[in-house]
């Protein structure tokens, strides 16, 4: 008969052998997880519509972007120099329509200045294209109708 002595693994190693045993989804939950995400953000910014007027090669760069803040698991994301929830920009990022996309296009295509960082910049317009869409909008048809 064997003791517990017997038995005890003295020489385990640290780090588990398969992703399962260290509580993380095995691969196939992470690509359906991915696909998902990836088709709720195409439905969100009317992919379809878009990818004529903006192109597949824009659209997909941004959408991955996208996705890449999605699907992230950093406790905190860097927009524009300041830390906030990931899950604060992940609800964000899902909130995302085509008219808000429509609105970095053309800012980023009205930009003469040079980015040193674009996807930081990208993050950054993204980010904050909910928050100030509408503003960036009146005050541009305050300026046609009233501005010298």
């Amino acid at each position: 008969k064997k003791s517990k002595t017997d038995i005890s693994r003295t020489h385990q190693s640290i780090y588990p052998a398969e992703p399962e045993a260290a509580g993380r989804p095995d691969r196939m939950d992470r690509i359906e997880l991915t696909d998902a995400y990836r088709e709720i953000i195409k439905e969100n910014i009317e992919y379809d519509c878009m990818v004529s007027r903006y192109g597949k090669e824009r659209l997909d760069e941004t959408m991955e972007l996208m996705l890449e803040v999605v699907l992230s698991k950093r406790p905190y994301i860097r927009i524009a120099g300041d830390d906030f929830p990931r899950e604060v920009v992940k609800g964000r990022f899902l909130k995302i329509n085509s008219g808000h996309l429509e609105y970095v296009f053309d800012c980023i295509d009205k930009n003469t200045t040079k980015v040193g960082n674009i996807k930081a910049y990208l993050l950054a317009a993204l980010y904050n294209a909910p928050a100030t869409m509408d503003s960036y909008y009146r005050a541009e048809v305050n300026h046609d109708l009233y501005g010298c």
